[in-house]
This record gives structure tokens, sequence and C-alpha cells, in this order.
């Protein structure tokens, strides 16, 4: 099932999508035409109401009228999270580009925030303090119920679902504590190199886990302007979904809505020509089984503009 924010009149409404077409979540008995005008997705995941909601889509929406998706603005599927985690450096290959000598011995974390989180055709800023914007498709896992220490063999019953999601990072303020040498003073930049507005695209909508048994055989891509710059699969990450969330819960509880993005492919602009984003671009990252999220790049405007 492909679970989605669309906005009507401003406010989000949750919208099942099936075969190009979207169907308003009120026709669900479980949720209810009363309620569901006020609910998001991250209510139904909060509220354990995921498999009721997945039980009666099929049944539900076989005679209802649906409308075009792309007729709607679509919105991130998650819109609240408590916490946004990232997974630094777990795609082989990406390890490789960026010479190091060898992949952690552990997951490797880093965060954003709510700032940064946007929807399916959302735009990417760029912002006046940063030149060098980078791209990073990866795969993200949303975590459906609540959870500490949780065991390996138990971790992947507590994920409600997958999307595609854009780690943008901003290399020059990543990088900005380089010395002469070529180390780091206090390691790098990661809260300004990662965490600036408008830097975590997420769609275009959440597929819930019963439809990818195998996170880990996917197809993953990203194209800028049409030309792909990335490409692999995901079975080339270093750590694996469920080593991931046993490590991550382990003296943090995850909350229903938590995301956690589980790296990027080879190909990222800082390790491919110094290629980097602009504004004007379009940004395409795409998941098999999942979908394709899409994002303009815009130069950041003016701050009156933004108040």
């Amino acid at each position: 099932m492909k679970l989605a924010h669309y906005c009507t009149d401003g406010q989000p409404r949750v919208g099942i999508v099936e075969a190009g077409k979207l169907y308003d979540l009120k026709a669900i008995p479980s949720i209810g035409s009363g309620a569901a005008g006020n609910w998001t997705i991250d209510t139904i995941l909060s509220k354990g109401l995921l498999a009721s909601v997945r039980r009666d889509a099929e049944e539900t929406l076989r005679g209802a009228s649906g409308i075009p998706v792309e007729s709607v603005k679509l919105m991130s599927p998650i819109l609240n999270p408590e916490k946004i985690l990232l997974m630094a450096v777990n795609y082989h290959a990406h390890s490789t580009e960026s010479k190091r000598e060898s992949v952690p011995g552990e997951p490797y974390l880093f965060t954003k925030f709510r700032n940064a989180l946007i929807g399916p055709g959302d735009p990417v800023l760029i912002p006046k303090i940063s030149q060098d914007v980078d791209w990073e498709v990866e795969l993200s896992v949303v975590i459906g119920r609540a959870g500490k220490n949780i065991a390996r063999n138990d971790a992947m019953g507590y994920v409600a679902g997958y999307a595609v999601s854009n780690d943008i990072s901003f290399r020059d303020l990543q990088y900005s504590t380089r010395l002469p040498d070529g180390n780091t003073k206090l390691g790098l930049n990661w809260v300004k190199g990662k965490g600036l507005d408008a830097s975590f695209p997420l769609g275009p909508w959440l597929v819930t886990s019963d439809e990818i048994p195998d996170p880990h055989k996917l197809r993953i891509s990203l194209a800028v302007n049409g030309r792909t710059r990335q490409e692999s699969t995901t079975g080339d990450t270093v750590f694996k979904i469920d080593r991931i969330i046993e490590y991550v819960s382990q003296g943090m509880t995850l909350k229903p809505g938590d995301i956690i993005s589980t790296g990027t492919p080879a190909g990222v602009g800082a390790y491919s020509g110094g290629r980097y984003l602009k504004d004007g671009d379009v940004l395409d990252g795409t998941i098999e089984k999942i979908g394709t999220l899409r994002n303009p790049v815009r130069t950041e405007p003016p701050t009156s503009e933004l108040v």
C-alpha cells in the first residue's frame, strides 16, 4: 500500500495511491469519515492503525472513485518526525569513491531536523552561505511502532514502510573545519553541512513494508536534469536495516514516524568531478518498488520573501 499526503485548501489529507490514482482515506472504515479529514500518516502510525488501514484498503477502494495523482500537490509522507537520522558512508562504492581506507566498524549516524524536511515538488534551496550543494539519493525507513534496545531479529517488525529521500549536503560547510594537513578540528561540521533548510526531500509516498519483503534488492538511482549521476542497488549497503535499527535503538527510544535514511551510493557531486547543484536544476531520485521523488533546485530568496 502506498500512503501519501496531499494538500487541499492548505490542509494535509491522507490518500492511498493505486495505479496512478489517489483515493481519500475517508473511505476507509477503520478511520471513518469524521476523523480522517484531520488525520495524517503520522497520526495513523502513532495510533497503531496502519495494519487496520492496510486490511481495509483493498475492499474499500474496489468501488471507490479516485483522482489522478498528478492533479494534486503531494507533501512529505511524514510531516512531524521526532527524529531524522542518517547513515554516513553506508555503501561500499561510496566509501571507495570518497577514498576511505575502510568502511566504518559500526553504523555511523548524523542528524537532520524538521526544518530540512520537504516533499515532492518542493524546491531544494541553495543558501547564501554555501556554493557546493550536493545530492545523495537514499532509501529511508519509517518506524511504525515505539521500541528501545530492539533485538536485530525483531528489528524489521518495527518498520512501517519506505520512501525515497535525498540527503542534500553543503560540502564547503561540511568540510569547513579541515586543516591544511587534511585533518579536521573537532571532526566534520555535520550540523551546518547537512542541516540547513529544505535539505531533506522525502517521498513521493510511504510504501508499506509488506510491499517490499526485501529492501536490500532494490535498484536506486538519481538523475540531475535527466542525466543519471548515481546508480546502484541497495544490496551494496554495508550495514543492513535490521542492524541499523538494532544499533540506533540501543539507549534511544524509536518512535512511530521516526525516519532513518540508510546512506547513498557512489556518484555524489563532490567525488564525481566536483559538479554541484545550481538554480534551475531538477533532481529525480528513483527507487525500485517505491517511485520517483522529483525536486527543483532554487537559489534561496532574500530573507524578507520568507517572512
